[in-house]
């Protein structure tokens, strides 16, 4: 599956996917309970939006047993590397300056952070230092 092809999941599909990813593949139960911990969710609701994401190609559905264990089908880093995309292009006329200036100019960046940070630009650069 090409980059353009990934499925573009929604705010409440990719909550469900980061805990796939997190905690590997899953119950509904299990996917529900740590959605419960930072949101309020039916489990209904939490069943029926994995059962759509199976049906886009989102996730998998195991149906060996009583309680259907779901996996991503989507992989983690593709996956933000299309949304950044979009967001990017979106919000910031593709500009990737303007973005990195408007993050680091609206949060608290630690010095480990910034150290990190000139440490991908070097190697960006080429520097390597």
């Amino acid at each position: 599956m090409t980059l353009s092809q990934i499925p573009k999941p929604t705010e409440s599909e990719l909550e469900i996917l980061q805990v796939l990813w997190q905690h590997g593949p899953s119950t509904v139960r299990f996917v529900h309970e740590e959605l419960s911990k930072v949101k309020d969710a039916g489990y209904t609701t939490t069943l029926k939006i994995m059962q759509i994401m199976a049906e886009k190609g989102m996730l998998e559905a195991d149906k060996s047993s009583r309680s259907h264990i779901f996996k991503p089908l989507l992989q983690e880093e593709h996956t933000q590397k299309l949304l950044l995309n979009r967001f990017l292009d979106t919000a910031f006329r593709g500009s990737a300056s303007k973005l990195v200036m408007q993050a680091l100019g609206n949060s608290r960046t630690s010095k480990e952070e910034l150290g990190e940070i000139r440490n991908l630009l070097d190697k960006l650069e080429g520097g390597n230092q």
